[in-house]
């Protein structure tokens, strides 16, 4: 692809990779902006009609085989920040920024002081919220060595480390105070259920699946997040789509107080737990 301009090559490289993803041109255009070496914006404003990279064909062959693309890249955005990930962190979904909305929404009057975020994979909600609140302070927990890798270093880059402690551990094991705000991300995906190729083949199967049900990490988090949750905070869940109802029985077992919020897409996505 090297005697042609950007224009043409993102043109055939969106056909091929059409193939393998439901956003081909999206994917196209953020490997070639890697390729070269400036963001996606100023890609498509001023370096359409540049001679094409030597890398960018190597990328797409990487892409065509199911990689990811924020593995190729090495980032992904999410709410205001972009996140470092590769290899054994669970890539951030736009979906999860629902979480970060109903925080937003629930603290509109008086911001969080503290937040726990639960299976932060490479710091995605913890690190986005403290973003949100400037003056808040909070601990990521995963049972991953290599993602709080990933973590640990976003918090770095961001300017965060004097606010944001990662500990090793099984959800709330090892912590031993109330939060105002926590977040959690934890596993639901039964383990018969059917996935990408790219998310299958290539991200961590720790961070994915949650036994039969995919509901084995909910009961682990119900039962732990009485005792978790200030006066006045709040826990924002993620679940599949068709879990609202059975982990919304879960929470209130626990004697909780349970609401749900959709995504984007109208989905069930979030739950919010209140003491």
């Amino acid at each position: 692809m090297s005697d042609l301009n950007v224009r043409v090559a993102l043109a055939a490289a969106t056909q091929q990779v059409a193939v393998i993803s439901d956003t081909p041109r999206l994917d196209t255009e953020l490997l070639m902006a890697h390729a070269v070496g400036i963001p996606r914006e100023h890609l498509l404003l001023r370096h359409l009609d540049d001679p094409v990279p030597a890398a960018f064909a190597a990328l797409i062959e990487r892409r065509l085989a199911h990689e990811p693309v924020a593995y190729i890249i090495g980032t992904r955005d999410f709410w205001t920040i972009s996140l470092a990930v590769g290899p054994g962190a669970l890539i951030p979904r736009p979906d999860s920024e629902t979480l970060i909305e109903a925080a937003v929404a629930h603290f509109a009057g008086a911001p969080p002081a503290t937040i726990l975020d639960l299976g932060t994979g490479p710091g995605t909600l913890l690190l986005a919220a403290l973003a949100e609140w400037p003056e808040a302070c909070g601990v990521g927990v995963d049972a991953s060595a290599a993602a709080l890798d990933y973590a640990r270093g976003n918090a770095e880059r961001l300017g965060m480390s004097g606010r944001a402690g990662f500990v090793e551990g099984d959800w709330a094991n090892a912590i031993g105070q109330r939060f105002d705000l926590i977040l959690a991300n934890p596993p639901y995906v039964g383990t018969d259920e059917r996935l990408p190729a790219e998310v299958r083949d290539h991200e961590p199967a720790s961070a994915l699946f949650a036994g039969a049900d995919g509901l084995d990490d909910y009961r682990i988090i119900a039962a732990q997040l009485p005792a978790l949750i200030a006066p006045y905070g709040m826990a924002a869940i993620e679940i599949g789509a068709t879990q609202a109802e059975a982990v919304s029985a879960l929470l209130v077992a626990q004697g909780l107080h349970v609401a749900v919020r959709r995504d984007l897409a109208g989905r069930d996505r979030c739950l919010i737990a209140t003491p």
